[in-house]
């Protein structure tokens, strides 16, 4: 069989395709190659996911076929070891009192009385870190896959790697600020640990060239030449009318990160992608195949103009928005002749051993500490690697403004509301605890309460702002519910099925005809009838009545055996989980 071996891998890619799809088809993972794309030549993306837990899904990317493939395997493995695919969920009563929630070598922190923050947890340079003004409660630090506050604290060993000491940082704390970044898994550890640290690198340079509108120096073209296969990749995407420029942005050859941006004149809109690896031609390959994954050229049309705002750039929102989809502002300075910094034809390149051992050196050189967790459960090597003030995706103070875990103590009382029957007030009382809380509107709840709850109900697309719609309807304060149905219609209505938007339309008419004391409801029907359907007249009835008002949620139990994606999300876990108790067995 014939072996293909590319720069940054320890092993053929024949080799970890075959090992990579041996193993998760031993772990009981159904893997499908879903989707592939190959918009110009070297330049290949696929979709691969669970055929069982379609949520357990990763993309990859690669100059060839088998690269992506590779890609989307390695992906895959590093998002299983480090339950990253599970984050944002919870996980149930069942699991949240099991041996272990997460890891079998998790340590918990009971919450102290005066609920300060217990002594165990992160180390001195964390604490100043992420608490500088002494603000965070224990019970911020709760996570919201257990939710268990009765536990207290879960968190995870890392690897101090100026020293080898191990310090234990809060689930709640990985899942709030880092999310997937620093994430690896390979063939051999170092080759794992290069690409988690390039991860790190090419995210916190990509967030200081935009947010300080550096302008960068472009790659000449003898440099350019030596990458025949980017080159005829970059050619392809001028032809099909889209200029790219090809940046070095490794600040003075400082840093091994690579910058290409796209432009897009039929729209007149822009796409920077950034890519980082200890070679440069890995890097720049990187950044390229990056541009266009998961794109054919007809979606190169959803990013937005270059502006002159450098303000508005530098916001850190507009760089979130870089973080999740690559769709925010750039400044038209990063464009200009003049580069703030000279080309370099840097090289960090050696073995991945050398590689790892470079990059910590800059990392050093920095003043940065690293941590880091190994896993190896699933017996391929994953790592996730964390340095604070460098991979952080969001702000430590999120931790006190935008938990993930805020909704936490409203999670019982939200699932058991379709099958309630409390008094009037205590409804109403509700949407003010909503507002106490300081709870978004536009909050959907299903991602509050940690649920995957499938597409096929009302809980799906509910938001707090709708939730509000029928509180107001249940506890009989039919002025605030128009208020809130008028809401819902206006900011819901494009995600709203619809059989549920004709339902919210004749709420609202419904709403408005109560407000009539002149008109004899009866009258209408008829014609209601007509114009909604009988069945959505009886439920909108219902709903104002006081009788339904929670259209379209069923009730949900501690095991959330109403949700059959949450179902096979906790199914996916449970393999997981197995293979846990046999490694450290």
């Amino acid at each position: 069989m014939t072996q293909t071996y590319i720069p940054g891998k320890d092993a053929a890619l024949e080799d970890s395709i075959a090992r990579f799809q041996q193993k998760l088809q031993d772990l009981g993972f159904n893997i499908e190659e879903a989707s592939w794309l190959n918009p110009v030549p070297h330049v290949w993306s696929v979709h691969i996911r669970d055929r069982d837990c379609p949520l357990c899904f990763t993309n990859g990317k690669g100059a060839s076929k088998k690269a992506a493939l590779a890609s989307a395997l390695g992906e895959y493995f590093e998002r299983l070891s480090t339950n990253y695919f599970f984050a944002d969920f919870w996980l149930g009563k069942s699991i949240a009192d099991s041996e272990f929630v997460h890891y079998p070598n998790e340590k918990w922190f009971p919450l102290p009385e005066d609920n300060a923050l217990p002594q165990g947890i992160l180390d001195s340079r964390l604490r100043a870190f992420y608490d500088p003004e002494q603000e965070l409660n224990a019970s911020d630090l709760i996570d919201l896959q257990s939710g268990n506050r009765d536990r207290g604290i879960c968190a995870l060993p890392f690897t101090r790697q100026s020293d080898q000491h191990t310090v234990y940082i809060p689930v709640n704390i990985i899942g709030n600020l880092y999310v997937s970044n620093g994430m690896s898994a390979g063939n051999t550890a170092s080759e794992a640990r290069v690409q988690g640290l390039s991860e790190v690198f090419e995210r916190y340079i990509k967030n200081r060239i935009i947010a300080e509108s550096i302008s960068l120096p472009a790659i000449p073209d003898n440099v350019l030449n030596r990458y025949p296969g980017v080159v005829e990749a970059i050619a392809r995407l001028e032809a099909e009318g889209f200029p790219i420029f090809t940046y070095d942005a490794s600040l003075g050859g400082k840093y091994p990160v690579i910058c290409v941006v796209l432009f897009n004149p039929d729209n007149g809109t822009c796409f920077a992608s950034f890519g980082a690896h200890p070679d440069f031609g890995v890097a720049l390959e990187r950044t390229v195949t990056e541009l266009l994954q998961g794109r054919s050229l007809k979606d190169l049309d959803v990013f937005t103009p270059p502006t002159f705002d450098d303000e508005e750039v530098a916001e850190h929102a507009n760089l979130e928005t870089h973080f999740i989809d690559s769709s925010g502002l750039i400044s038209w300075d990063m464009f200009k002749d003049e580069a703030d910094y000279p080309f370099t034809d840097w090289s960090f390149a050696g073995t991945t051993e050398e590689e790892f051992a470079t990059l910590m050196a800059i990392f050093n050189a920095e003043g940065q500490e690293v941590y880091v967790a190994d896993y190896q459960h699933l017996d391929v090597y994953a790592c996730r690697i964390i340095v604070p003030g460098m991979s952080d995706i969001y702000p430590a103070e999120d931790l006190l403004l935008a938990n993930n875990n805020m909704g936490a103590e409203l999670r019982d009382v939200l699932l058991a509301l379709p099958e309630s029957q409390w008094e009037k007030a205590d409804y109403l009382a509700l949407i003010e605890r909503l507002d106490e809380e300081g709870l978004d509107d536009f909050t959907r709840v299903r991602e509050l309460l940690g649920l995957a709850t499938g597409k096929d109900n009302g809980w799906y697309t509910l938001r707090i702002g709708e939730l509000k719609a029928m509180l107001a309807l249940a506890g009989g304060d039919l002025d605030q519910a128009l208020v809130w149905t008028e809401w819902t219609m206006e900011f819901n209505a494009s995600i709203f099925t619809p059989a549920r938007a004709n339902y919210y339309r004749c709420l609202q008419t419904l709403l408005l005809l109560s407000m009539e004391d002149e008109r004899d409801p009866l009258q209408y029907y008829h014609a209601f009838v007509r114009m909604y359907g009988q069945e959505t007249v009886v439920a909108a009835s219902a709903a104002i009545s006081g009788e339904a008002p929670f259209n379209g949620l069923q009730s949900v139990d501690g095991d959330l055996l109403a949700f059959p994606a949450h179902q096979s999300l906790l199914a996916a876990y449970e393999k997981l989980q197995q293979a846990k108790r046999r490694y450290w067995k």
